[in-house]
């Protein structure tokens, strides 16, 4: 017997400990290997995203908030530009304390605008250009405080040579250190959004890495990243469907505020001044021939007539009340030959097609966009010309703004807020405006609306007001 199996084994019968070992222990590695990989891979994703998530709200959000505050800053010292170029005109009656109230007021804003923007900096920010803005301003409100301590010796004149020597300086300069601040917000952003790009290039290269590694990753991340993808489009969604509303409202509000402000200025103070100038008429008449005072009566007449045309202008300006008795049509023909005018520009007007009534809203959207396009070939065309057609279709309500100027830069570096806004208001309207290069050069603003929502936007409009 033991022959024969010694026989067997000669011939190749595999002995007991030379047969195949179980699979399980195979099965079992391979199985926590793929576990392990999708596991890994699992938590690779979940950093990744966690990291985008922070990187767009701890800075790309916060660089905005930063830029807004900034913003509110700017503002501000245009307005105390503004203000100072009042001062020393010659043309201002009052004396420089009149101003006092009004720098109080725009000095606190400023140190608010100031103290929530030193919470919004951002990271690309150094100590030095902290410290440098915040010593800047402290300097001018120094300057400031000299000045009017000077206004109340009653030294008129040296107070308004320190306002030219040192304070439209110092606001100039303030106004460049801004400007480079927010350019400087621009910048970080960009970078912030090529860091973001580099994620999902990172994350993409990881994905094909491991689809050729298994068909289970394949399988379980895939459909991760179709639910990451679903939840990072369906934000986007909402963030947008919010901006829209947000947008609504915010122009809504706009419009209600300047046309009461224009309303205020225009019936209360232009009534004021109508009623000032009728007493100071009647104060001349009883006034003897050729007396100083006559001629003191009719100078100061002069100066309220003055007033009373600036102040119309202004409130013709921050809306026009002719837009809501006269209508789109009338209000256009009036404002165009005011802007040629005013900026110099011959602006050549054509109207096209049977006119029909457009609604006052609407017609405030039309008119913005008009205002916007013609100031834009004011500043930054260098044009001397410009065309505006208004054309009254079956279908569509459309207007045109073409200059022969410089045109837009191909790639700007930061998209103008009032273009923005043009865009805003065209889809408030379900219309559309195009920005585009014509072939002789220059600029083309092209306008689009519905006609049946030209007609009939304003009550659209005021429910959103309401809402």
């Amino acid at each position: 017997m033991t022959g024969a199996r010694a026989a067997l084994y000669a011939r190749g019968v595999p002995r007991p400990s030379q047969q195949e070992r179980s699979p399980t222990f195979g099965l079992l590695l391979a199985l926590f290997i793929t576990l392990a990989v999708v596991l890994a891979y699992s938590a690779y994703m979940t950093w990744q995203v966690t990291r985008l998530r922070q990187l767009q709200t701890e800075l790309v959000d916060r660089n905005r908030k930063d830029s807004l505050q900034l913003l509110r800053i700017q503002n501000d010292l245009n307005l105390l530009a503004v203000a100072m170029r009042d001062m020393v005109s010659s043309d201002e009656p009052y004396p420089l304390t009149a101003w006092s109230a009004q720098f109080e007021r725009i000095r606190t804003d400023l140190d608010d605008a100031m103290r929530r923007e030193a919470g919004f900096a951002a990271a690309s920010r150094t100590p030095e250009q902290s410290a440098f803005l915040a010593s800047s301003f402290t300097q001018f409100w120094d300057a400031v405080d000299r000045v009017f301590a000077l206004a109340r010796e009653r030294k008129e004149k040296e107070a308004r040579a320190q306002i030219q020597l040192s304070l439209q300086e110092r606001q100039a300069a303030l106004s460049t250190a801004v400007a480079r601040l927010l350019v400087q917000n621009s910048e970080s952003e960009e970078q912030a959004g090529n860091r973001i790009v580099q994620i999902y290039d990172r994350v993409r290269r990881q994905v094909f890495v491991f689809l050729a590694a298994t068909l289970l990753a394949i399988v379980l991340n895939s459909f991760l990243l179709i639910r990451w993808n679903r939840r990072l489009f369906a934000r986007l969604a909402e963030i947008s469907e919010r901006r829209s509303e947000l947008a609504q409202k915010l122009i809504a509000t706009q419009e209600s505020t300047l046309r009461y402000i224009s309303r205020e200025l225009h019936d209360e103070f232009g009534q004021i001044l109508t009623a000032v100038g009728s007493m100071l008429r009647r104060a001349g008449t009883h006034a003897p021939e050729g007396s100083t005072l006559r001629a003191d009566l009719q100078e100061v007449l002069e100066t309220v007539q003055t007033t009373l045309e600036s102040v119309r202008s202004l409130s013709q300006a921050l809306h026009p009340v002719m837009l809501d008795e006269a209508g789109l049509e009338s209000t256009l023909d009036w404002y165009i030959p005011n802007v040629e005018r005013q900026t110099g520009i011959a602006i050549s007007y054509e109207k096209q097609g049977e006119p029909f009534a457009v609604d006052s809203a609407a017609g405030v959207h039309v008119y913005r966009v008009l205002q916007e396009a013609l100031n834009n070939v004011a500043r930054h065309s260098g044009a001397k010309q410009a065309w505006v057609r208004l054309r009254f279709l079956e279908q569509t309500l459309e207007l045109e703004v073409e200059d022969r100027g410089a045109g837009f830069p191909e790639r700007p570096s930061r998209r103008g807020i009032g273009l923005v806004a043009m865009r805003e208001r065209a889809e408030l309207m379900d219309g559309q405006i195009v920005f585009s290069h014509p072939n002789e050069g220059g600029t083309l603003v092209h306008l689009t609306v519905p006609r049946e929502k030209a007609e009939s936007h304003a009550k659209e409009d005021h429910s959103v007001a309401r809402g």
